[in-house]
């Protein structure tokens, strides 16, 4: 009898041993034995991609849990239909998570930083990750050549000042000058604004002469090109990313919910200034954005942020970017 033919009746018996409950106790696995403790290693919080030339990395500076969307989101609305469009989009009706995205642009000669999100502030709380996944990304803070900044709410200029030192050594710094003037005017003290003021105050305005203020329509560097898209606050503006034919719209706080501020773009914000005119600069941006089939980066839309809209009846569908920038 040949080795392959002992070999095949081996395991013919061994097979009909363990069919009938006989297998020898070391061929046997418990489920014990096979349990594999759970990780608890962070999701990555970048995401890179290439556009034209440039290279665009989205940061995640942290996820903040919450209640809602309602009244933050659609209090022109019952709490009823504003839970019935969130059970609709298969999400919580009375619970939401909030995530910050700043983005780096590495143009080839410039690295730009738009947005610094919460900074130190807001670590205890899990936010103000930032200079980590900047760092997982590959650079680091003193690499940053130029900051934008989209407005100055404070999860956007809170990484600007580490204490008394600036959060990115080496940069100079871009931001509105409509957007700089309400905060910095003294009429917002004594109003709801003023806290906003403190904050600008407190990150901004140390930077002053490192920064360049710009009026909507201004180039930041070549590729780079800033559009008014005000409501959100009174200077919040986008910027249109262009290299080697392709284009991508960095909108900000355009949106601040995937699915209410974009299926239904009518419904207010609390955070904005003027709710009427951020609903219209909603419409306008993203009527743009899904005519042209341009994708967006969203500073709140979810990580990794990059996405398409759809145009629907009453709004836009956010369709979420897979593998576009990888063929």
């Amino acid at each position: 009898m040949s080795t392959f033919e002992i070999s095949r009746r081996d395991l013919f018996l061994a097979s009909s041993a363990m069919a009938g409950g006989l297998a020898m106790p070391q061929l046997m696995t418990t489920t014990a034995d096979a349990a594999v403790p759970q990780s608890d290693a962070k999701t990555p919080g970048f995401k890179r991609f290439k556009l034209g030339d440039f290279e665009i990395t989205t940061l995640l500076d942290g996820l903040r849990p919450g209640d809602g969307p309602h009244p933050t989101f659609g209090a022109n609305q019952t709490p009823e239909t504003v839970a019935q469009l969130m059970k609709a989009n298969f999400l919580p009706e009375t619970k939401t998570v909030n995530g910050f995205a700043p983005v780096l642009v590495n143009t080839g000669s410039e690295l730009v930083l738009f947005d610094t999100g919460f900074g130190a502030g807001g670590r205890e709380n899990g936010l103000g990750q930032l200079e980590a996944n900047m760092k997982a990304a590959g650079y680091t803070p003193d690499q940053v050549s130029i900051v934008v900044i989209t407005h100055m709410h404070g999860d956007h200029i809170g990484g600007l000042m580490n204490g008394e030192t600036p959060g990115f050594a080496n940069a100079r710094y871009v931001a509105g000058q409509v957007e700089y003037d309400y905060w910095t005017d003294p009429a917002r003290t004594g109003t709801p604004a003023e806290n906003g003021a403190k904050s600008v105050s407190a990150k901004v305005k140390p930077l002053g002469e490192k920064t360049t203020f710009i009026k909507a329509g201004d180039s930041v560097v070549s590729g780079i090109t800033s559009e008014a898209a005000y409501g959100h606050t009174p200077g919040h503006m986008i910027f249109h990313i262009e290299s080697a034919g392709k284009h991508l719209v960095l909108t900000a706080d355009t949106a601040n919910h995937y699915v209410a501020s974009l299926q239904r773009p009518d419904w207010e914000v609390a955070f904005d200034t003027d709710k009427a005119m951020g609903a219209a600069t909603r419409k306008k941006v993203f009527d743009m954005i899904a005519t042209d089939k341009v994708p967006f980066i969203g500073y709140h839309m979810p990580f990794p942020a990059v996405g398409y809209a759809e145009k629907q009846e009453m709004g836009y569908r956010f369709v979420p970017v897979t593998y576009q920038f990888d063929v």
